[in-house]
């Protein structure tokens, strides 16, 4: 016969962590309290000290009171009375009354001789070189203390003097008790404050943190202002700027990715619904010529196709990029030379005359590789497929130093454009007229260009090309800062067919 092993039960919940509130409120309680018993524990000591003191000084005041009264003894080598204390039976009740303690005293002599008072009463040990002290003694069961006095005469003699700590004791007591409530008022007055101003600090919090929980998925708008402008500290203020940037940058990321989806499905519903109608008017065919040319068209549709997506995730990349953009010292003249060997194949195919002027001597500015290699391809680019003048084709590209700037420059011997298209051509999907060759593209590459340069704090400008005598052409400059430092000069390169 086998046992069945219980079942586990269900696993305990994991203990949420406490309250800011309570969390702050218990820290100030338990240092209010602590602070409270510290005090308490010093003014007991102190008040201990000074109630002892004032009660030894009023028996040490008796002791000598009462050895004045003592007569009597060796005086000058003559014969003389032994010692005795002048007092009467009345005065030694009034010395000995007291309407809470018990008082004893006696006095002996230096031989320890009793001559009055107490005599069970005995004296304390006095330290050498002193004349009195200070001792507890119990005695019946009952705590006192006892002050001895030595007289060093002539004649010579000890007093001693006891009394019962009772009403000592009790004057701790009252004073442990009111100095104890005193506190403990001023610790509830001074926890509720408190508590009432960690309550009002973080009220803000409260509010911010409600405003979150009700806001929907979608409501990526900047908190109100209310929010942050009533805080009373600058933690909960720049926690709320800083929600208002994470809000903004996320908002931005966002409308990115919202822009190129929309930007994609409104540019490929053309090429693919040309690519199916090229299929279906293959497939409508037996004839091998028809299939190969509608093939060949649906292979440049995929191009153009493939091209628009490469630029709409350029230009979507683009956008987000303002929200994390790393700017360092960039060799321009490095990376615009390995930019230009791999276009020369392209420029040779197409009959192009490409070269470069400027990079025998070094420029650095302050830039990030993959939008500066984004810039020159898209230059680049639309110079190869749209600065194709009548006239041999011919594109240079320029490097050149300004005041605080680094100048890249791209110069076509193309139709050109004016100063009104120029400045169209750098908005999204902006084409120029057919008629100038420009209305072949998705209208995007001038677009990333102007928003990279932008990235980067530099400017974009489309101009005619200077050289040109009659106007045609087409410069673009990209301005971009200079770096504090600058490398070595390369090596120049210029590159033509």
């Amino acid at each position: 016969m086998t046992l069945a092993s219980p079942e586990p039960g269900p696993a305990p919940l994991h203990q949420q962590p406490p309250d800011l509130r309570q969390r702050i409120g218990r820290r100030v309680l338990l240092s209010l309290v602590l602070i409270w018993g510290l005090g308490s524990t010093v003014v007991l000591g102190v008040g201990n000290h000074f109630v002892a003191e004032a009660f030894d000084r009023a028996l040490l005041d008796d002791a000598h009171a009462l050895a004045a009264h003592v007569r009597g003894g060796q005086t000058g080598g003559l014969a003389s009375p032994p010692l005795q204390l002048d007092l009467t039976p009345r005065e030694v009740g009034l010395l000995r009354f007291d309407q809470s303690e018990t008082v004893w005293f006696a006095v002996y002599a230096t031989d320890g001789t009793f001559i009055a008072g107490d005599s069970h009463l005995a004296p304390g040990v006095v330290a050498a070189g002193g004349s009195h002290a200070f001792s507890h003694l119990s005695q019946d069961g009952r705590e006192m203390r006892r002050a001895t006095l030595q007289i060093a005469g002539p004649p010579s003699f000890t007093v001693v003097i006891a009394q019962t700590t009772a009403e000592r004791t009790q004057l701790l007591r009252r004073l442990l008790v009111y100095s104890g409530l005193a506190q403990l008022w001023l610790l509830v007055v001074l926890g509720s404050w408190l508590l009432r101003g960690i309550e009002r600090d973080l009220h803000p919090l409260g509010a911010l943190q409600d405003a979150m929980d009700q806001r929907d998925a979608a409501d990526l708008q900047p908190l109100p202002p209310t929010l942050t402008q009533q805080a009373s500290t600058s933690d909960v203020q720049r926690l709320g700027v800083a929600l208002d940037g994470l809000l903004a940058r996320v908002q931005q990321s966002l409308h990115a990715q919202r822009e190129f989806a929309g930007n994609v499905a409104h540019e490929l519903r053309t090429p693919l619904a040309g690519i199916r109608a090229q299929a279906a008017h293959a497939l409508a065919h037996n004839d091998p010529a028809v299939w190969r040319s509608e093939i060949e068209g649906i292979a440049q549709a995929e191009q153009r196709a493939s091209r628009t997506v490469d630029q709409l995730l350029a230009l979507a990349r683009a956008a987000e990029g303002g929200i994390a953009l790393t700017l360092q010292p960039l060799a321009l003249h490095t990376l615009v030379r390995d930019v230009l060997l791999r276009y020369l194949p392209r420029a040779d195919a197409l009959g192009v005359d490409l070269g470069a002027e400027g990079l025998d001597q070094a420029v650095v500015v302050r830039g990030n590789i993959a939008l500066v290699e984004g810039i020159l391809n898209n230059l680049l680019d639309n110079a190869l497929r749209y600065g194709r003048g009548t006239t041999p084709p011919r594109i240079t590209v320029a490097l050149s130093t300004e005041p605080g700037f680094g100048v890249l420059r791209v110069t076509d011997n193309g139709p050109g454009v004016d100063a009104a298209l120029a400045q169209q051509l750098q908005q999204r999907w902006a084409q120029g007229d057919q008629g100038q060759h420009l209305g072949q593209g998705a209208g995007l590459g001038l677009a990333i260009v102007a928003r990279y340069v932008q990235l980067m704090e530099g400017r974009l400008e489309l101009a005619a090309a200077s050289d040109a005598a009659d106007g045609s052409g087409l410069a673009a400059s990209v301005w971009l800062p200079l770096a504090p430092t600058a490398p070595a000069p390369s090596n120049t390169f210029h590159a033509a067919p």
